[in-house]
């Protein structure tokens, strides 16, 4: 990283969009749907690209009247959580009074919360919605700030020098009088050796803020190491660890904790032509160690993005590839399974409504204009072959349903819930609903609240669910769109193409 580009690091830390992120594949952004008592928000936050950065906040709210919003940024965990900055008022739209923005300063990396004290006519509430903070980038200083900066530095060196060469040349002659020659050449030396001087302290400079920056560099969220290894049928994925930088920044691959009832989320995606996707769920061996019996499965070239979150709340996705060969058996799939098989992108956009191979159909109510860096709440229905809504809805993993948007080219994934993009064991810790998810991987099976217990689902009054999410930048997505009935999970999938 060049000097000049750190420089606007300390002078501005000015935030952009990140090409790659932490909790999801390239989408930084949380969208999330909670509720403060009586008060129901829709939050967006846009954290920061580098730490310390200004995240921006976004709250629409609904529900009970509200007067005033006040967000504070804490960390997740730890003493960190109980002792925060005093909080920041938040800005009510002069056009719609219903919609508040903010901003608020992210001092520290890591696994964080955004808390809002919302306070209307019905009282004072509070809820909490997490963030995963990371310097996910180094920005480069703007080609005319730094031809400016290098001029002003220009004159000032050449300055020092005119000063100096003045000095010794002039300072004890008295008034008019003009230097002799041997007065001049000594002030011609003095400058020479002043200016000489300050390149010097120039050129020190540029090696100390290489070592500041390579240090910097350090900071930037790198993720986990993983690797796939099929034996038969068998999956087994190792991850690595991440050592702890001069800012303290360790993430192990022994501490995760339950995400809605499992260790780790697991979406296989065939590529290129995202025509076949399962939801599975490895099961935690050892530290590091991840293993599953695959059902069958159509060969091809699989991406593998596995969701985890660690007993801190922060969460990641880690991704690999892996090849599945041509005439491999399986095993019978599991309750908690999903997969689809949609039309292959080469065969078109797929429309608002996806017709499943046992008759039924998910019908989803898409916008006229999908927008980069908007943030929707996508609203999606499923109808039985005579159009109506089944008789028997029911949870999947303890949710209405489950969604992933992943963009065609692979620079996009996240798996997002009803309540948002966030991390489901995350939101629990940050409203202090964490001590249903005491201990980690590291403590073996048995010290993991209900480790082995999957999440029991139950009956639904709705056969619709809606997701919170923006899109990150414009493109092609396919949204893989998970609910179900009875003891059916269905996959429906459909195409967006974002401006």
């Amino acid at each position: 990283m060049k000097p000049r580009r750190s420089c606007l690091l300390v002078l501005f830390v000015v935030l952009a969009a990140s090409l790659s992120a932490h909790a999801h594949v390239g989408s930084k952004d949380v969208f999330e749907e909670t509720s403060a008592g009586p008060y129901k928000l829709f939050v967006t936050i846009r954290p920061p690209v580098v730490i310390p950065g200004v995240a921006s906040v976004d709250v629409r709210v609904s529900g009970a009247p509200v007067d005033q919003v006040q967000v504070t940024p804490l960390a997740l965990t730890g003493v960190g959580s109980e002792h925060g900055p005093a909080p920041d008022t938040m800005k009510r739209s002069s056009i719609d009074p219903k919609f508040y923005t903010g901003s608020i300063w992210m001092m520290e990396a890591g696994s964080m919360q955004v808390r809002f004290n919302v306070s209307g006519a019905d009282g004072k509430y509070t809820a909490a919605v997490p963030v995963a903070a990371q310097a996910l980038t180094t920005l480069k200083m703007q080609r005319a700030f730094g031809a400016g900066l290098g001029v002003c530095g220009i004159i000032l060196i050449l300055g020092l020098g005119g000063i100096a060469a003045a000095a010794v040349r002039e300072g004890k002659l008295p008034p008019g009088a003009m230097p002799a020659p041997a007065l001049r050449r000594r002030g011609l030396v003095a400058g020479a050796l002043t200016i000489s001087f300050a390149l010097l302290l120039v050129w020190g400079g540029d090696k100390w803020w290489n070592v500041e920056a390579a240090s910097f560099a350090t900071t930037v969220y790198k993720p986990l190491s993983v690797s796939a290894f099929l034996t038969g049928d068998n999956l087994e994925m190792l991850v690595g660890t991440h050592q702890s930088d001069h800012l303290g920044q360790s993430r192990s691959n022994d501490d995760f904790i339950l995400d809605h009832g499992k260790v780790m989320h697991l979406y296989m995606v065939r590529e290129p032509q995202l025509d076949v996707i399962y939801h599975l769920h490895p099961d935690f061996i050892s530290a590091g160690d991840f293993r599953l019996k695959l059902p069958q499965m159509p060969p091809g070239e699989y991406k593998l993005y596995g969701d985890v979150v660690h007993a801190n709340g922060f969460p990641e996705t880690l991704v690999t590839t892996i090849n599945v060969p041509p005439g491999m058996q399986g095993t019978p799939p599991q309750v908690d399974e999903a997969m689809g098989t949609p039309a292959p992108l080469s065969a078109g956009e797929l429309g608002a409504s996806y017709k499943l191979p046992d008759g039924y159909t998910m019908v989803w109510d898409k916008p006229a204009t999908l927008t980069a860096d908007t943030a929707y709440a996508f609203h999606f229905e499923l109808l039985d072959p005579s159009g109506k809504p089944p008789a028997h809805m029911r949870t999947y993993l303890g949710m209405a349903g489950h969604a992933a948007f992943l963009k065609t080219d692979g620079t996009v994934f996240a798996h997002v819930h009803p309540s948002g993009s966030a991390a489901m064991a995350a939101v629990m810790l940050a409203n202090n609903e964490g001590s249903t998810m005491a201990g980690s991987a590291s403590q073996g099976m048995s010290g993991m609240a209900g480790m082995s217990m999957p999440v029991a689902d139950t009956d639904l009054s709705s056969n619709a669910v809606e997701f919170p999410y923006g899109f990150p930048s414009p493109g092609r997505y396919r949204i893989f769109v998970q609910m179900k009935h009875d003891n059916t999970v269905e996959t429906g999938t459909f195409d967006a193409i974002v401006k």
